[in-house]
């Protein structure tokens, strides 16, 4: 059974059971615990949290998945992947256990021929709670299993909680023996022979406070008890399709055979290149599918743990022996397993596959520069008489160069040199317990939406937003929310969050900054609102310092939206989707939107682009939306249902979240995007469009800076006014204006070149009369001479000029020292008579080097070294004599 008959077959045995399907979420969502949704429960923690009402009492879905936590042990086991599909059936409150445990036995054990997957009840073994004696009897009473069948475990293993205070609960999993191949009869320790692959969690308790995963305080019973199961499906595949592990079933094997073909080595043939090409497999996979959810490579969070990925599948095949680039092999062929059930990975194959592309050529580069630095310290090694790279160089190789640990070792080898590896890899522990207690110091962050919750339950149904027909409308409060909990009223002076049960004011999202504006009530009392939030689904805050006057609950509310502040982003926002079009209409379906600000008068736009955007394009893209701003289109909102707003062309951004129906803002018939916020009325109500500039904020992201209507044409005004006082200094038309800023430059250039010219020719003249000065130390001429004024070029010029005046025959000691701009630079330069005598430049510049309150070094004949403390020069010079005397005489 192919692992989309699986899907299918899971999705429709809940269905049928009046489980709404849910389709999976993207792998970003706004959780500051989380880069990554790594587990099916993810999309619905806030239901479970309280945090908001869910729209059923039942649900199913297949959810995507993303787990970094244990990369470097892909491929070494059966278990650890990065990209997987959880599947799972949910219940709100609705039915327990016992309809759990009926309906996971049901799918497993029914044959495939009447729908179920047809596993083998005598190799299945429910596993508990050690101290869930109901668990353990309805296992009895459904499958009728005798009690030697059913595990006892304990909380490591059968219990389940968030890590942090909120609903818990036991657990049961359903196991699959493996075989005595795989471990002890009885041995539900060993994970390869009792192989879990379904978990039921019970969530029925209130955690009061978590220390760990077996330390923690219940409190009582939640008020409502939920279902929340989560099974593998890549487990069940491989399972079902009688192979080893998952990285052999239908959708990854594929992989696995390309990489074979084009490092002309065997999987199954050695061990070490098994764990390769089963890394490959996943890499490979779990990179595409984050590309397609919106990541792009990078240095921080979501970026680097893409970065590692795809650099992992590269390097893993240049130790198959496969040097040349491997995505563009490997990648089309897990699109096309893949995109059988994510359809978008075709419909956005160019874009995935240029940033996928890119980062492997960006890492080839780094290799071939890691591959020098790494030279230069096996060398220094060498030269020292060592045998072992240092931890910390193969830390810094890895770290700042991004040179991987397994390649700096092959090569040390190569070079009949170790590494350090144990000092390697306390480096890297601890600057992965770095990480993970900054994520510890982030953990808990969990919104306390309950006041905002026990608001929007009293009200028994959403805010109504009124704002896209106007910007003033009457409404009544239905709640005060002031330091985290409900309030019943408030006066002037206080912070308050107010909900009133319908308003005007748009709610900060989408890349559209919130509305401000004022509310007056009934009673007279006056409030400024500064800023407008959703915490939760269908509650609309109006963060707000009281004016005048009390605020409480039930009175009637006439809220006015700061009208010039919401046309104005209105307008920003129309602009940023008639720019997205544009860009992706010059560099193609690439050019995706990765973020967005709309605010008064300017918006920000970030987009993909694996480079600079040329100034022609920029110019072009420029003209283009102006061309639409004059065509004064129509922009219109509908609302339809995903599959009609996709069937007409509209574009979805990346980690937004959409339900069932969706807004679609259209600009004419020209750009098309699933939007909630506010719009202008038409293209030609924008006035005038101007792109301040791009740059990079990210390895393969850009950044467009853009302002709109009246703060564009402000921005044209003062600039025309420039151009003007330039063409009126330098005397000539504006359009004449570049050939003569030009020719100004040039003329400066050349004359910056003269000037330079005559004084390299006065330096050296100087040189001349310093040789001929010379001071005798026993048979050694010495020049010590202090150059005011001279940077370290300088004096090095001057130094190794007067050294080549002196008389050849006999030893010479040049020393310079400059003072410029606040730093103190040395030069010391000797011919071969004085290194004959013993003396060195390296030692003359050590000795005077920390007069001036700095250090150097260098060879025999020439050394050179800094200080900032030019006071002690004129002493750090008759050290010079000194020195010589000591050793020339």
């Amino acid at each position: 059974m192919d692992t989309a008959e699986i899907r299918r077959r899971f999705v429709a045995h809940f269905e049928r059971d009046g489980h709404t399907p849910v389709p999976s979420a993207s792998l970003l969502l706004d959780d500051p615990n989380l880069l990554f949704v790594n587990a099916g429960m993810v999309p619905f923690k806030p239901y479970f949290l309280g945090q908001e009402t869910p729209p059923y009492t039942r649900a199913a879905s297949v959810q995507k998945c993303v787990r970094t936590p244990d990369i470097e042990d892909v491929g070494k086991t059966s278990r650890h992947g990065t990209f997987f599909e959880m599947c799972g059936n949910f219940s709100f409150g609705d039915y327990f256990k016992e309809h759990a445990i009926e309906l996971a036995w049901d799918l497993v054990t029914k044959s495939q021929a009447d729908g179920g997957w047809g596993f083998d009840e005598a190799k299945l073994y429910p596993s508990v709670y050690v101290d869930d004696a109901e668990a353990v009897a309805l296992w009895r009473k459904i499958t009728g299993l005798p009690d030697d069948r059913i595990a006892r475990l304990g909380k490591k293993e059968n219990y389940w909680s968030m890590g942090v205070p909120g609903p818990g609960g036991p657990c049961s999993e359903i196991l699959i023996d493996r075989g005595p191949a795989y471990g002890a009869d009885g041995d539900f320790s060993a994970e390869d022979r009792y192989l879990e692959f379904w978990n039921l969690v019970f969530m029925q308790d209130e955690l009061s406070a978590v220390r760990s995963k077996e330390d923690f305080d219940i409190a009582g019973s939640l008020p409502k008890k939920n279902i929340d199961t989560g099974m593998g499906l890549e487990r069940v595949a491989f399972l079902t399709q009688g192979v080893d592990n998952m990285y052999e079933i239908d959708v990854m094997f594929p992989v696995i055979q390309m990489a074979e073909q084009l490092s002309g080595r065997r999987y199954g043939a050695n061990h070490d290149d098994d764990v390769r090409f089963r890394v490959v497999a996943d890499h490979v996979r779990s990179s595409m599918m984050l590309i397609a959810d919106g990541v792009t490579p990078g240095n921080e969070a979501r970026g680097y743990v893409l970065r590692r990925l795809l650099r992992r599948a590269v390097r893993s095949m240049r130790l198959l022996g496969y040097e040349d680039p491997a995505l563009p092999e490997l990648m089309p062929i897990s699109r096309d397993k893949m995109g059988e059930t994510y359809t978008q990975l075709h419909q956005d194959w160019e874009r995935i596959s240029t940033v996928a592309y890119a980062e492997e050529h960006a890492f080839r580069q780094t290799l071939r520069a890691g591959t020098s630095i790494f030279d230069l310290a096996t060398t220094e090694v060498k030269q020292a008489g060592g045998s072992q790279l240092s931890g910390d160089k193969a830390f810094a190789l890895h770290d700042t160069y991004g040179f991987p640990i397994d390649i700096t070792l092959e090569m040390a080898a190569e070079q009949g040199l170790s590494v350090d590896e144990e000092g390697f890899r306390r480096l890297m522990n601890e600057q992965r317990q770095r990480a993970k207690d900054d994520a510890r110091a982030k953990k808990g962050q969990h919104r306390d939406a309950s006041a905002y919750r026990e608001v929007a339950d009293s009200m028994g149904r959403p805010v109504e937003f009124t704002g896209y027909e106007t910007t003033t409308d009457e409404g009544s409060v239905r709640g005060i929310v002031a330091g985290g909990g409900v309030v019943a009223s408030a006066g002037p002076g206080d912070e308050v969050e107010i909900v009133l049960d319908r308003t005007p004011f748009y709610a900060e999202g989408g890349g559209q900054l919130a509305d401000q504006g004022v509310i007056e009530l009934a009673n007279g009392a006056r409030l400024e609102v500064y800023d407008v939030q959703s915490p939760v689904t269908g509650l609309i805050v109006h963060k707000a310092r009281v004016l005048d006057g009390e605020v409480a609950a039930g009175l009637a509310a006439h809220a006015a939206v700061d009208l010039e502040r919401r046309r104005s982003i209105s307008r920003a926002h129309t602009a940023t989707h008639m720019v997205h079009k544009a860009f992706r209409e010059a560099l193609g379906e690439t050019a995706t939107q990765a973020g967005s600000e709309n605010a008064p008068g300017r918006f920000r736009f970030d987009f993909s682009a694996t480079g600079a955007v040329p100034a022609s394009v920029m110019a072009d893209v420029e003209a283009r939306v102006n061309d639409v701003v004059l065509d004064d289109l129509a922009v219109q909102a509908e609302i339809m249902t995903q599959k009609e707003a996709v069937a007409s062309g509209a574009m979805a951004l990346f980690g937004e979240k959409y339900g069932d129906q969706v807004r679609v803002v259209s600009v004419g018939d020209w750009a098309r995007e699933l939007c909630g916020g506010t719009h202008a009325g038409s293209s030609g109500k924008l006035g005038v469009i101007k792109l301040l500039g791009e740059s990079s904020i990210g390895s393969g992201v850009r950044r467009v800076e853009a302002l709109v209507g009246s703060d564009a044409y402000r921005f044209l005004a003062r600039e025309h006014v420039l151009v003007n006082q330039l063409s009126e200094t330098l005397k000539v038309r504006p359009e004449q204006l570049p050939e003569r800023v030009h020719d100004i430059v040039e003329k400066l250039r050349a004359a910056e070149k003269e000037i330079e010219k005559v004084r390299v020719g006065q330096l050296l003249a100087a040189g001349g009369e310093l040789a001929a000065g010379a001071a005798k130390v026993g048979p050694v001429n010495v020049v010590a001479h202090r150059a005011d004024g001279a940077g370290g070029g300088d004096v090095r010029t001057l130094a190794l000029d007067v050294r080549g005046r002196l008389p050849q025959d006999e030893p010479g000691v040049v020393v310079i020292i400059g003072a410029a701009d606040g730093k103190v630079a040395v030069v010391a330069a000797l011919n071969d008579e004085a290194q004959a005598r013993g003396l060195s430049a390296n030692d003359l510049v050590r000795a005077v080097g920390p007069l001036v309150g700095g250090k150097g070094g260098g060879k025999a004949d020439v050394a050179q070294g800094g200080g900032t403390d030019a006071s002690r020069i004129d002493e750090a010079l008759a050290v010079v004599t000194t020195e010589v005397g000591k050793v020339g005489a």
